[in-house]
């Protein structure tokens, strides 16, 4: 092959990989329930794993740095009671994943959240920690649902986030360091479990919209299933990898379920 040949497969190739769109990732806190009874099993399941939600593909997910639930103004650490899984995306890859088992014993929302070790992304150069968060309400006393954490990056709720249906709005507040963060944008993906569901475009599988100049943002969810929305920044901070500084993406991230009316 003769180099000008050889250099018009670079350009299809390039004109290629630039005209793919890059997968949003998320990192994924997901209950058995989020919303239990006093009839109903008090121990419920969280799966952390970092994904792509509505493509089902997976990534590596190291043992978190950190993962809890708040209670009543109170932290509860669950890191010694992780256990590690495997899953199965649904490109048939094998990637490791973490389960927790947690005995809800009062009434109330209970906030858990998950910090995760810093993930290299190769392709763009960075590092990503997605702190993330999901709420549980138990026992029918409705309270706490909109308390801040604290964590370097997150979503405070302005809509209670239980008890949904389809086509309700949803509205947070970013903040990063305790601040709101103005015009940030923020991804917004529905976890397709099934992998029943299918986007036109791809544009489709990712929604975006920014928050507003008081870190507002709002999103109707048209389906019912479990919907992530991942508020992204970048640190003031960088980390190192093979010596060399990168920058840090810092998301905040909320799952929130809604349900079909009957």
């Amino acid at each position: 092959m003769r180099w000008h040949e050889l250099f018009r497969c670079f350009v299809m190739l390039s004109a290629i990989a630039s005209t793919t769109p890059a997968m949003a990732h998320f990192q994924m806190l997901i209950p058995s329930d989020d919303i239990v009874s006093q009839t109903e099993n008090r121990q419920i399941q969280l799966d952390a794993m970092f994904w792509h939600p509505f493509e089902g593909l997976g990534m590596p997910m190291k043992m978190p740095a950190r993962i809890g639930v708040r209670v009543r103004g109170n932290d509860i650490d669950l890191r010694d009671d992780l256990k590690p899984v495997s899953r199965h995306d649904r490109a048939g890859d094998m990637f490791d994943a973490f389960r927790v088992d947690y005995t809800l014993k009062r009434p109330g929302d209970h906030i858990f959240f998950v910090e995760p070790q810093p993930y290299w992304e190769s392709n763009e150069e960075l590092f990503i920690v997605h702190y993330t968060k999901v709420i549980v309400n138990a026992f029918g006393l409705e309270s706490g649902w909109d308390e801040e954490l604290g964590m370097p990056a997150e979503i405070v709720p302005l809509t209670r986030p239980y008890g949904l249906y389809a086509g309700n709005l949803f509205q947070g507040i970013v903040k990063v360091n305790g601040k709101p963060a103005p015009y940030t944008e923020v991804e917004v993906e529905y976890f397709n479990q099934d992998g029943k569901s299918s986007a036109p475009a791809d544009p489709f599988i990712t929604q975006i919209v920014k928050a507003d100049g008081n870190g507002v943002f709002s999103y109707v969810m048209p389906r019912a299933g479990w919907w992530g929305f991942a508020a992204l920044n970048r640190s003031a901070l960088t980390m190192q990898h093979e010596g060399k500084d990168y920058p840090v993406e810092i998301g905040a991230v909320m799952w929130v379920k809604t349900y079909v009316m009957e």
